[in-house]
């Protein structure tokens, strides 16, 4: 979980654009601080090669909104965690990232929210999951 693949391919990148037009802007909406920013602009890079490939499987556009809203807030509770405990602050954002995963959902939010709510963001997590557990297995097999 070491690398962050940048989405450099441009018809990619405007695709992404129209899909989570406020982007550029998750880092600063996730700040509590100056010093935020830098791991919060990783964050979205290491987000970008799922949000492409969720684009990639042509899902309807509420599903894709709930994922892109995801991983807003996993981004934002990368960052809260971070904040609150410092040595986190000296892993790679990919490593705290995928520690909040598990085959089974994400990490609980706070502020709380509800069940639902939760569960659903859980289903998020779970394939975010899924996606960086594949991406592992094809990066290692080659």
């Amino acid at each position: 979980m070491s690398k962050v693949n940048i989405v450099s391919d441009k018809g990619a990148a405007h695709t992404l654009l129209q899909y989570c037009p406020d982007i550029e802007n998750w880092p600063k909406s996730w700040s509590y601080e100056e010093s935020d920013l830098a791991p919060g602009q990783l964050i979205v890079e290491f987000f970008k090669p799922f949000l492409l490939h969720l684009l990639a499987r042509n899902l309807a556009a509420s599903t894709l909104r709930r994922h892109r809203d995801h991983l807003w807030m996993l981004g934002g509770e990368v960052i809260r965690r971070r904040q609150e405990d410092p040595p986190l602050c000296q892993q790679p954002v990919e490593n705290v990232t995928f520690a909040l995963l598990e085959e089974d959902g994400g990490p609980l939010i706070w502020p709380r929210i509800t069940e639902q709510e939760q569960d659903a963001f859980d289903a998020s997590c779970r394939k975010f999951y899924q996606f960086l557990m594949k991406s592992s297995e094809d990066g290692n097999s080659g």
